[in-house]
């Protein structure tokens, strides 16, 4: 099995990122701030999207890390329940003075992490294990959509 492996230097390829690690899943306690080194990591189990026609939904253990932050802030996370499950709905990025700007890791039910960038600099690397997932994630198109 090919493990994949992703950098982003723009905000397209945050965008790629993104929509790898959509309705991947992590605790708490597995977000790390490392501000000395301008660094931001997590580890989480992301649904396998990219598995093949009609194999049984999948999950992998992947990191994905930030260089070049210069703050972090998080809304509706609290570090003292480390256990907390979260469910990664998106990463956005709003450019500001160029290359400069504000990617922000979008969870479910409300939370948030905001990460202010000297410019857009992460990787995404699969960690190895894979493993059968008890559902595939569905998300319902809006009414109007339709």
């Amino acid at each position: 099995m090919e493990l994949l492996k992703l950098a982003a230097l723009d905000p397209d390829d945050l965008a790629v990122i993104s929509a790898h690690l959509q309705d991947a899943v992590l605790r708490v306690g597995d977000l790390a701030y490392l501000p000395k080194e301008r660094r931001f990591a997590l580890v989480a189990h992301r649904f396998d999207w990219e598995a093949p026609e009609g194999a049984a939904p999948r999950r992998r253990l992947t990191g994905l890390h930030f260089d070049r932050v210069l703050s972090v802030r998080c809304r509706g996370i609290s570090r003292e329940a480390p256990d907390t499950a979260l469910e990664l709905l998106a990463i956005t990025f709003d450019p500001g003075e160029a290359p400069s700007g504000t990617a922000t890791l979008v969870f479910a039910g409300g939370a948030a992490i905001r990460l202010e960038l000297e410019c857009v600099e992460a990787s995404m690397k699969d960690l190895g294990p894979v493993w059968e997932a008890e559902s595939r994630p569905v998300h319902p198109l809006p009414l109007d959509a339709a």
